[in-house]
């Protein structure tokens, strides 16, 4: 299956939540997505603010692909890197290796 690097926040029943990037794999189809042994459907469009839901709990998510500037929030937060593509992250996608120990982002967002 393929995989990407990815920012993924939950959004709960919250506008924003908790926010962490990481590798995500994609299902043949494209419809789902695999993180952290949680698998996340689709959510067509029907979501508010929120693109993917958690198949088991059905808690909204919203998923994409890492922004090269970091801006991924919609509104301010810290965002968590996961250790395991942290080094990458910073490297190929920011462009910024002198970040590659960095744990956290905070992240204004484009709403304050």
């Amino acid at each position: 299956m393929k995989s990407r690097i990815m920012y993924i926040e939950c959004k709960g029943h919250e506008i924003s939540g908790p926010a962490r990037i990481g590798r995500v794999t994609f299902s043949k189809s494209g419809k789902s997505l695999y993180y952290q042994g949680r698998r996340f459907h689709t959510l067509s469009g029907s979501g508010f603010k929120a693109n993917y839901a958690d198949s088991e709990t059905r808690v909204q998510y919203w998923i994409s692909g890492c922004k090269r500037r970091g801006g991924d929030r919609l509104y301010s937060g810290t965002i968590e890197i996961d250790e395991d593509v942290r080094e990458e992250y910073w490297t190929k996608i920011r462009n910024l290796p002198d970040q590659k120990d960095k744990k956290l982002i905070r992240c204004v967002g484009k709403y304050y």
